[in-house]
């Protein structure tokens, strides 16, 4: 089959759908370019607006051999070619808030910031990441581990049930008590099982919290790291923290304190009693002059200044690892390889302590693993030659003190070594048998999924 006809057979999809289609080089293809920079090329864009565009073009693609990859913001974008469909959820926008029974039920297209902004003036909270621009759903069948982690757990532990799209093109619900298979898989298993097309979630009554981050000098990156080490050992639940390694580039959105130098930011966030939060953060405060300190009491809709992610697209180089422990010699070896005076040109080398409520089993089990990690490490580089390589050289000094496991949503990859890294081998073939009985065809057999045979 040439090319031509691939297009002409692609451009029938139109005649199975009532929302806008784009092949090459038509107005609305350029909307497959993702916030990550992912190289995505797809023999169509498809901009749906309901669960059964979804399905319908589930059909039309595993009726014509072809394959589905789905994008909301595009942030865990993996390449895409053009023997795919791109189904763009963004279209997905319905948002239904039961303030009474505290649970919203979310469409597929929208960003967890929308959802704080509609519940602020309910004094609720959604158990949302730690970059509240992203999509909801993607962040929670991921597992989703937010500023809040360990007072709240996982992201998924506070989903009530899915509305999902099959590798069949059926639309199913998934629940503790309807395909509780689907609704086991879907809280871990990324995209394995279906296209998740809403989700409801139950809402949490936070309506604020004591956080923000605290910045140092570069040049005080021992002193502050070796601190953060031993004083968040001793830290109760009610406290999430991380503590990263910055190089941010000399751009407007940039604090001025921050931009084009090393600085060290100990982000923070707590749920509880306010002054017993910022009696905790205290000594943190006085291991050296801060440049910039944004902790603050903040309503919970603020929470993406924990963090203070990039917000516009940016071509970056992901890498992730989890970490058994963080003694006084993985200090010293990560700041070899990433701090003053170690040429690391990564713009951001987070660890971020887990425990306490991640580590809680979950009220319904999933396929989430790895709930034992005491920490993560994550290193972000905007795309250049270099950066590859050292952040290789990062990933290999700590290994040591690594188990050689990824959690699901950090540094999204395809391939069996990323899979292996993920789930355990129970985990890893229970899903793979269940994408086989929900999508025998493979249609949905692209990017971050698990499947043995293919």
């Amino acid at each position: 089959m040439t090319l031509s006809d691939d297009r002409t057979r692609t451009a029938t999809l139109r005649d199975h759908l009532s929302c806008p289609v784009a092949l090459p080089g038509e107005p609305g293809y350029e909307r497959c370019a993702p916030w990550n920079g992912a190289a995505v090329t797809p023999a169509a864009v498809v901009l749906a607006a309901s669960a059964h565009d979804v399905a319908r073009t589930v059909r039309f693609a595993g009726a014509h051999g072809m394959r589905i990859a789905v994008q909301a913001t595009g942030h865990g974008a993996t390449g895409v070619d053009s023997d795919t469909v791109l189904l763009l959820t963004a279209g997905l926008d319905s948002l239904d808030v039961d303030v009474m029974r505290r649970t919203a039920r979310v469409g597929a297209g929208v960003c967890w910031q929308q959802v704080l902004d509609a519940l602020t003036p309910f004094g609720l909270a959604a158990p949302c990441g730690s970059a509240p621009g992203v999509g909801v759903v993607g962040l929670l069948t991921g597992g989703g581990v937010g500023p809040l982690a360990r007072s709240i757990g996982l992201s998924s532990d506070h989903v009530r049930g899915f509305e999902v799209v099959t590798g069949t093109g059926d639309i199913l619900p998934a629940t503790p008590s309807q395909h509780a298979d689907l609704f086991w898989g879907l809280r871990g298993g990324k995209g394995t099982l279906g296209i998740v097309t809403a989700v409801e979630i139950d809402l949490l009554p936070i309506p604020e919290f004591f956080g923000g981050a605290v910045y140092f000098d570069g040049e005080d990156a021992a002193a502050v790291l070796h601190a953060w080490r031993d004083w968040c050992t001793e830290l109760p639940h009610s406290v999430t923290t991380s503590i990263a390694v910055l190089q941010l580039p000399p751009l407007p959105e940039v604090p001025a304190p921050l931009a084009g130098r090393m600085t060290v930011a100990v982000r923070f966030a707590a749920v509880g009693d306010h002054d017993e939060a910022r009696r905790l953060l205290e000594p943190m405060r006085k291991v050296a002059e801060p440049v910039l300190d944004t902790v603050s009491v903040l309503p919970y809709a603020a929470i993406g200044a924990v963090h203070a992610d990039p917000v516009d697209p940016l071509p970056v180089h992901e890498d992730h690892t989890v970490l058994r422990e963080v003694t006084a010699d993985t200090v010293d070896a990560l700041l070899a390889v990433a701090g003053p005076g170690s040429g690391s040109p990564q713009t951001i080398v987070e660890i971020r302590q887990l425990g306490g409520a991640f580590a809680r089993p979950p009220r319904h089990p999933d396929a989430f693993c790895h709930r034992d990690a005491a920490f993560t490490l994550v290193t972000i580089g905007v795309v250049d030659p270099a950066v590859p390589g050292r952040t290789a050289r990062v990933i290999a000094a700590l290994a040591k003190w690594s188990t050689g496991d990824s959690l699901p949503n950090f540094a999204p990859a395809t391939g069996p070594d990323r899979l292996v890294r993920c789930y355990d081998m129970p985990t890893l073939f229970r899903l793979a048998d269940l994408a086989e009985h929900y999508d025998p065809a493979g249609v949905l057999a692209t990017g971050q999924v698990a499947r043995i045979r293919d």
